[in-house]
């Protein structure tokens, strides 16, 4: 099966997809498949090994990470959001120039599939829950990031003064996370 047979669509930056998860609704309540193995078998990445359920309240911004060897399926169970990414690929691999960014906006159903070493992040226009499948286990090692507002990723995020984190307020800036990776 192909990405395109499972239901995903390309996104701007390479090898991010897209796809919208049909909810089955009767008077009852719904229904929704959150994750097949076969959706994702195609991409030819690991497995996914863990679930997180992230619970946001309305301006709360997360973000920026980055994981050198973890790719991140997102569910968007509730809400609607503006998901950021920055693709640091190209600089890693000597490249020059303007980052790769792309600003998405979701809703509950959209699903959006993370390559290792896309920066990543989200901003909750309202109470946003995310429910995340990752390929490794966490331990730490791997959770990296780069500050929210780095001018050279240029993210055109909808809110100048979001609510973060003490982590993601500490970021450091992109260039510094850069140097890291290549070293």
């Amino acid at each position: 099966m192909t990405p395109a047979a499972a239901g995903w669509t390309g996104a701007p930056i390479a090898d991010v997809l897209r796809r919208h998860v049909v909810a089955h609704a009767d008077a009852r309540g719904a229904f929704s498949e959150l994750w097949r193995a076969s959706w994702t078998d195609p991409l030819g990445g690991r497995p996914f090994v863990q679930a997180n359920l992230s619970r946001s309240l309305p301006r709360v911004l997360r973000g920026l990470h980055v994981h050198r060897h973890q790719a991140d399926l997102w569910s968007v169970l509730a809400g609607v959001g503006t998901v950021a990414l920055v693709d640091l690929r190209p600089r890693l691999a000597g490249g020059s120039g303007a980052l790769p960014t792309a600003v998405l906006p979701v809703e509950a159903g959209d699903q959006v599939y993370i390559p290792a070493l896309v920066g990543h992040g989200f901003y909750a226009h309202s109470e946003l829950q995310l429910c995340y499948l990752v390929t490794n286990e966490y331990d730490g090692t791997d959770e990296l990031g780069f500050a929210w507002d780095d001018p050279d990723a240029a993210v055109a995020w909808p809110e100048r003064q979001p609510i973060l984190s003490d982590r993601d307020r500490a970021n450091p800036p992109l260039a510094d996370l850069l140097g890291r990776l290549r070293a």
